[in-house]
């Protein structure tokens, strides 16, 4: 099962997956997410704002801004189509781009004292070991039967209940769990060849 996991969620990035059912939370509207969001990821936002307007009230201004936007737009964030940083790293590089546009001044430093920031995606290398891993996975999973390979897909990529599987199967829920429990082991002896 973890091999699954790990396809489900590229690179493996615990955080990056906290994150994203952070901003899930928060786009249903729960304050206790958005708190958790703010202290996981203020003080990279607020580099992001510092980089483009420079420490200060500014900054700090276009960051409350910048967090309001992610409050208003949660909804919007896609996993599928960008990390949760990326995403909010945006958001806080628009609200200070506005902030630096409505002062009318643009004060540029040089490149030299650019702080570094560190990529949080993959390496090319960890990408190609993922992306052979999935194609492994994959084509296990086609050598399953039919139904068998549905029920795995649906349980573990879709994310769907063993009672939702059962419904739709229309099957009791104890067969259900055992063909899930048999693909399973012959996807993991699949896997081990």
């Amino acid at each position: 099962m973890e091999l699954v996991r790990t396809v489900a969620s590229p690179g493996g990035d615990e955080a990056r997956q906290r994150l994203a059912e952070i901003l899930s939370a928060v786009s249903s509207g729960d304050r206790r997410a958005f708190h958790e969001l703010y202290q996981r990821t203020s003080a990279k936002l607020y580099g992001v704002c510092c980089r483009i307007l420079g420490e200060g009230r500014d900054a700090e201004d276009a960051l409350q801004e910048a967090y309001v936007n992610v409050w208003r737009r949660a909804e919007r964030f896609d996993a599928s189509r960008a990390s949760p940083i990326t995403w909010l790293a945006a958001i806080a590089r628009n609200a200070a781009i506005d902030r630096l546009r409505a002062r009318g001044t643009r004060t540029m430093a040089p490149i030299e004292e650019a702080h570094d920031l560190a990529d949080e995606r993959p390496n090319a290398e960890f990408m190609l070991g993922q992306e052979t891993e999935a194609r492994r996975l994959h084509g296990c999973l086609s050598e399953l039967p039919g139904r068998d390979s549905g029920l795995i897909r649906a349980a573990f990529l879709e994310g769907a209940t063993y009672s939702e599987l059962a419904t739709r199967a229309s099957e009791p829920l104890g067969t259900i769990k055992s063909r899930i429990r048999r693909a399973l082991m012959k996807l993991r002896d699949c896997l081990c060849r």
